[in-house]
């Protein structure tokens, strides 16, 4: 299921670790999966376990723990709005408004093209800079406006 490249990125988390702690790789391990397919389903969970040494369960219960993986298949671009309280009150309310609304989705939801998914998230440490965003849980996005999120909305439509 998983590429020969993901297997060698998985490789490298686990050479940072004693032969004894290779499931201290798991939350990269799972991270590069994720990348890969967009998602973890139960079976790439399984194979991670399977692959690192450890019990699928515990896989498992890392992936369901951390709401930065993808437990059910999510649009090409995943975007988290931040509405904990002081980006709320700075704005982080009205940006997932216009966002529920330029998307015609709400937050969980994806666009019928399978472009967007809309998430709520919780702080992302960057409360000075509200409203902020996350793309893909890779790229962070400050300070945005109405007509930042429009911007970047039709970037990633290209």
């Amino acid at each position: 299921m998983l590429s020969e490249q993901c297997y060698k990125k998985i490789d490298r988390e686990l050479a940072k670790y004693p032969a004894d702690q290779r499931q201290s790789a798991v939350m990269a391990s799972l991270a590069h999966a994720q990348v890969e397919l967009g998602w973890l389903s139960p079976e790439t969970m399984k194979e991670i376990a399977d692959y690192i040494g450890m019990p699928a369960i515990a896989v498992q219960e890392v992936a369901t723990f951390y709401n930065m993986y993808n437990l059910k298949p999510v649009g090409k671009h995943k975007i988290t709005v931040c509405t904990n309280l002081p980006c709320a009150l700075s704005g982080g309310v009205k940006a997932g408004e216009h966002l529920k609304h330029k998307l015609g989705i709400d937050y969980r939801g994806t666009t019928d093209d399978g472009e967007f998914t809309l998430m709520e998230g919780e702080c992302m440490g960057a409360c000075g800079d509200a409203p902020v965003m996350l793309v893909n849980n890779h790229r962070m996005c400050s300070f945005m406006s109405t007509e930042k999120i429009d911007a970047l909305v039709e970037e990633l439509k290209k």
